[in-house]
């Protein structure tokens, strides 16, 4: 149902996208990037290092990071997504160029079984504090909500709650996750302290919070590199720029494309 919802915004809009290609994965990220325009998901330009052959428009830059970014503040595209170029160098210039203090991101992932649910942080240096995680959770929530999706939360910890007493990290873990869900129900998004039990969360709620940045980052590595899940994309939230972050050793970008084009506003 999301996905579907997800596709046909990308086909009505059609919005020009920029993709990057580093010096890594150039044949994946063309392969899914020629796949995206054919699909009518958006219309393509790849911003690369160096010339490539493809049908696809393409930007070259020595920068390419920083030419990624550009385009989008200059309005030649609607929206952007890193591809296969360095993470903290398109990061950093994605900061500095359009002057934000802080980066949060959410993404959508598919567990093997093919259920769909977002999830979040899944930057190493997101997601560490009780206030960080609930920004995430709102944030997030609008998300979900701008593709007619009510959020339902459910925020992991270190432990169960048998497990109370076996160490000082793991009780702090749950208070601090049941005041999480405490804080989001109060701003009115259904959420529930989920506890250490990923394999039910991912069933029971359509929006996971993991417990820090770097837990998040396992947890995604985890389902989509090693356990036969798919990530989407993870799109940038908390402002109207359009940026979704890929993961250069994912399945590909044609997700990520057809997410970008479905957020841009037309």
């Amino acid at each position: 149902m999301v996905w579907d919802t997800i596709v046909a915004g990308a086909k009505r809009n059609r919005a020009r996208i920029a993709v990057g290609i580093g010096p890594e994965y150039v044949d994946k990220t063309v392969t899914c990037a020629e796949h995206a325009d054919a699909s009518r998901f958006a219309e393509v330009t790849l911003v690369t290092g160096r010339r490539i052959e493809t049908g696809l428009p393409q930007y070259v830059s020595s920068d390419p990071e920083a030419a990624l970014i550009r385009l989008l503040k200059e309005g030649k595209v609607d929206g952007v997504v890193r591809g296969s170029l360095s993470a903290s160098a398109t990061l950093k210039n994605l900061k500095s160029e359009m002057g934000l203090q802080k980066i949060m991101r959410v993404s959508l992932l598919k567990t093997p079984a093919g259920r769909f649910f977002f999830f979040a942080p899944v930057g190493v240096d997101e997601g560490w504090t009780v206030e960080d995680r609930v920004e995430l959770g709102v944030l997030g929530a609008d998300l979900m909500r701008r593709f007619g999706i009510e959020p339902d939360i459910g925020v992991l910890s270190g432990g169960r709650l048998g497990d109370r007493g076996r160490s000082p990290r793991v009780d702090k873990s749950m208070d601090d996750a049941e005041e999480v869900a405490r804080l989001l129900m109060e701003k009115g998004i259904k959420a529930k302290h989920a506890q250490i039990l990923i394999e039910d969360a991912v069933n029971d709620h359509n929006y996971v919070l993991g417990p820090d940045g770097i837990s998040g980052n396992l947890i995604f590595r985890s389902l989509c590199l090693v356990g036969g899940g798919d990530g989407y994309g993870a799109p940038l939230v908390g402002t109207d720029i359009v940026y979704v972050d890929t993961s250069r050793a994912g399945s590909g970008y044609e997700h990520a494309i057809c997410m970008a084009s479905a957020l841009c506003k037309k």
